[in-house]
């Protein structure tokens, strides 16, 4: 039987790759009984894990969330990927995260063994700031949380908002409205609302937010002007009705969070739809273009439409897979 320790280390592994775990499968993986399985969990939870039991026929355990966040357990690659987001979360994403984040780049790089630590060593981000006469704009990350929340929960926001005073120079109560969407565009935070107010659709650069609380009561989502969040934030910016002149333009699902992909998407569209899953809308000349631009991206894609673009990223699938072969395709061959 392995050390009580590297048990220890072993369970937890485990507990973090799913949510549930049967007491006897438990058991099975590590070799043990099920009552060392037992008295091992609560080691666990002496040591601050908040592990819960479960009932049923294959009564187990889950690992639940806490009210602080206990020590977590990577492998090597889970480890690799935590360092080298955080190196470029830390070189500029827009989300005035980045001293946070060189923080908790360091604190990772300490608790890595040797062979983990000179990988991360050779991989060095150099940011590239914008032209002066465009500065990417800094929102505070409490900002994006606070919008973020309201989107996900269906609750009014009360903001003030530039420039908060009316013509006479008299401050203006702050500003009502029913969030739906938090997206990037050229590299800018923006929420798309409806201001009640107003009555009317409007976007508000994120930047300029500052949030009042608490937030106001649930509201039932008001459907977008033509159903389309793409079109409807091309058009606001481009000042078109229409999604705009790319006469390819394709949606996909990916596995990044919304900041590192609004970085390197100037001519597109970023939502939000969890801490590192977003979608994003483009357009190109042609839907291989698209396809290739898309796949630049270092994650897993899902392909929302149209089916041009699903065809396209075949296309490209089957050519890739001639060229890792190295045979030469046939003149005319996809």
């Amino acid at each position: 039987m392995p050390k009580t320790s590297a048990r220890l280390l072993s369970l937890l592994s485990l507990l973090q790759t799913r949510r549930d775990w049967p007491g006897a499968l438990l058991a099975e993986r590590l070799d043990i009984s099920p009552r060392t399985v037992r008295r091992d969990v609560d080691r666990l939870r002496e040591l601050g894990y908040p592990i819960l039991a479960f009932k049923g026929p294959e009564g187990g355990y889950r690992l639940d969330a806490g009210a602080e966040l206990p020590p977590l357990l990577f492998d090597d690659e889970q480890a690799v990927a935590l360092a080298i987001a955080l190196q470029i979360a830390a070189t500029s994403s827009g989300a005035g995260i980045e001293e946070a984040a060189a923080r908790a780049l360091n604190t990772v790089r300490q608790v890595m063994p040797a062979r983990l630590r000179h990988r991360i060593d050779t991989l060095q981000v150099t940011a590239v700031g914008r032209p002066a006469s465009r500065p990417a704009p800094q929102v505070d990350s409490g900002v994006l949380m606070a919008l973020s929340a309201a989107v996900h929960a269906r609750e009014v926001l009360r903001f003030d908002y530039p420039p908060g005073v009316d013509d006479d120079g008299v401050p203006v109560p702050p500003r009502r409205a029913q969030p739906h969407h938090l997206v990037t565009w050229g590299g800018r935070w923006y929420l798309v609302a409806w201001d009640l107010d107003r009555e009317d659709w409007r976007t508000f650069r994120a930047d300029r937010i500052t949030p009042r609380t608490p937030t106001g009561p649930r509201f039932t989502p008001r459907e977008l002007p033509g159903g389309d969040l793409v079109a409807f934030v091309t058009s606001k910016f481009r000042g078109v009705d229409g999604a705009g002149n790319w006469p390819c333009r394709g949606e996909v699902i990916l596995d990044l969070p919304a900041a590192a992909v609004s970085r390197f998407t100037h001519n597109g569209v970023v939502e939000e739809l969890g801490p590192n899953r977003c979608r994003l809308a483009v357009g190109s000349w042609s839907w291989t273009d698209l396809a290739a631009t898309l796949g630049r991206f270092d994650a897993d894609i899902e392909v929302v439409g149209p089916a041009e673009l699903k065809d396209a990223f075949a296309r490209l699938a089957r050519r890739y897979a001639t060229a890792a072969a190295g045979v030469p395709a046939p003149r005319g061959a996809e």
